[in-house]
């Protein structure tokens, strides 16, 4: 959906993604780091800013464009999905950053800022996290979250490449969160940045809790 908001901590900010966010992030793209993913590998630039743009018109979802607060660069994006007001549930997705970010705070960092702004704006009780049961490394990034792991749907989905795969399930719920945040603001301290405030991730924009 389109939205405004913009939430920033941890060095980053994360901001309304738009199709022109494609032009950098396009310069990360490959088979490997793209495999995986839901959507096919992007072969063009104008291919990956198409795919931002059906996010943004998708209803149910709040994707961002995730920047270095300081310098702008822009690191990747990332996303929350399949939003449902009434049933107090949304699921993070869309996530992708340059290998050079790899490992580092950027995606414990904007996943802190999502997760806050899923339980403390939209007031959801529920966020899940889906991924290609063979992608080791998201599977491991998601249990470093803090995430509790459900199961595997089997033959979930079809892959790009045209095989069919099957998706582990994770979750973190509405009453686990505090703890979750504690862990994750431990991990994170060493990148708060002069001007951050313990304990809360700032938000600029409306509010979605209504929708």
């Amino acid at each position: 959906m389109h939205h405004e908001s913009v939430l920033t901590g941890y060095g980053l900010s994360l901001l309304p993604l738009a199709p022109h966010h494609a032009e950098g992030p396009f310069d990360f793209v490959d088979a490997t780091m793209w495999a995986g993913m839901a959507a096919p590998l992007p072969a063009t630039a104008q291919e990956l800013s198409g795919l931002f743009a059906a996010r943004i018109e998708d209803p149910a979802s709040l994707a961002f464009a995730v920047t270095d607060q300081r310098t702008g660069a822009l690191l990747g994006t990332t996303a929350l999905n399949a939003f449902a007001a009434a049933q107090q549930r949304v699921e993070v997705g869309g996530t992708f950053f340059g290998r050079q970010f790899w490992g580092t705070h950027v995606n414990p960092a904007s996943k802190h800022a999502l997760l806050a702004f899923a339980f403390e704006v939209l007031q959801v009780q529920r966020v899940a996290f889906r991924c290609d049961a063979r992608n080791l490394r998201s599977v491991a990034a998601i249990e470093r979250l803090g995430a509790t792991f459900e199961g595997v749907l089997r033959s979930h989905r079809m892959a790009p490449d045209g095989t069919r795969a099957d998706s582990a399930v994770f979750s973190i719920l509405g009453q686990e969160w505090p703890a979750v945040q504690q862990r994750l603001q431990h991990r994170l301290a060493p990148f708060a940045l002069a001007g951050d405030h313990p304990g809360r991730t700032d938000y600029a924009g409306r509010t979605f809790a209504a929708l």
